[in-house]
């Protein structure tokens, strides 16, 4: 799962390091081309795409880096973490949902990927099968029952 996340990180960082080094300096070059820096909305417009650019290639970076540290030795074999697959009963609506607990990249609630920093997600972690966990989401205060558990070892 972690090699999927990092080739992910890995191939945008890729895309946005092309876009730095060699388109961006092409359109600044061009922009300059036309005179006058002051009013010469291309080049500010390249400029600050250069910025944002820079700044999403860090973010990136350290999103890569802090992936990197995750020691599978220490999530845990009987709770829910990152990588576990979850059932959950939904009291209020009195039905079965599943979710898997991934990063905030992966995050995709309508194929049931939600991510450990998501109000559900953080309301699951550590807790175990037969728990009752009640969740205050945006659309207000949910309630669960954890049913089944598999964890990323399990699923390894």
């Amino acid at each position: 799962m972690s090699e999927g996340l990092k080739k992910k990180l890995e191939d945008q960082i890729r895309v946005l390091e092309h876009e730095l080094n060699h388109e961006l300096p092409k359109e600044i070059k061009t922009a300059r081309a036309h005179g006058d820096l002051s009013e010469n909305a291309e080049y500010h417009a390249a400029k600050e795409r250069q910025g944002i650019v820079n700044a999403r290639l860090g973010q990136l970076r350290q999103r890569l880096a802090e992936i990197a540290l995750v020691n599978f030795n220490n999530i845990p074999h009987d709770r829910v973490a990152f990588g576990s697959t979850v059932i959950l009963h939904d009291v209020s609506k009195d039905s079965e949902v599943q979710y898997k607990i991934v990063t905030s990249e992966d995050a995709d609630v309508a194929s049931g990927k939600i991510s450990t920093s998501s109000p559900i997600g953080r309301g699951l972690i550590g807790k175990q099968v037969g728990d009752v966990v009640t969740v205050q989401t945006p659309a207000g205060t949910r309630e669960f029952e954890i049913r089944k558990l598999t964890t990323i070892h399990e699923e390894a």
